[in-house]
């Protein structure tokens, strides 16, 4: 396990930066006060899978950034406060690594910080093939289960 301390961020305008996912893993393990936090849609939960951080004793946050039919969520940051999320680090995921950016920018604007993106999302962007499943969280090997029902 990696110290979190030494995680080095990339770079990034309004954020903390972005991470791969073995370091977010590496942040959550080493780190009490982190939390994680999946932007995705709650449909994306039901049929993608959803991060499994029971082995660290927490729990993600699940805040969606947009909801059905890619409307903004206007209650975010009101989502994130009520589940308890207040400072960090916070860890933002989303499917491929894009919404969670916007995400972390927000969060960090509204002194939520330090806020990090995680590089390639859950599943990662879509191939050439058109098929994801071939970078980010998943493919990392890192724990994860089905979604809820």
């Amino acid at each position: 396990m990696s110290d979190p301390a030494r995680i080095e961020a990339r770079p990034a305008q309004g954020y903390a930066g972005d991470i791969t996912p073995q370091q977010a893993w590496d942040l959550l393990a080493g780190d009490p006060t982190a939390t994680l936090v999946d932007v995705r849609t709650e449909g994306e939960w039901r049929a993608i899978g959803i991060p499994d951080t029971a082995s660290l004793e927490k729990q993600p946050v699940f805040a969606e950034w947009v909801q059905a039919g890619g409307v903004p969520n206007p209650r975010f940051l009101e989502e994130l406060r009520s589940a308890g999320v207040s400072d960090g680090p916070i860890v933002f995921l989303c499917r491929s690594g894009q919404r969670s950016i916007a995400a972390a920018r927000l969060a960090t604007s509204s002194g939520i910080a330090p806020s990090y993106n995680v590089l390639e999302g859950f599943e990662g962007a879509p191939g050439v093939d058109g098929v994801r499943d071939q970078q980010g969280w998943k493919v990392a090997g890192l724990p994860w289960t089905a979604g809820p029902a």
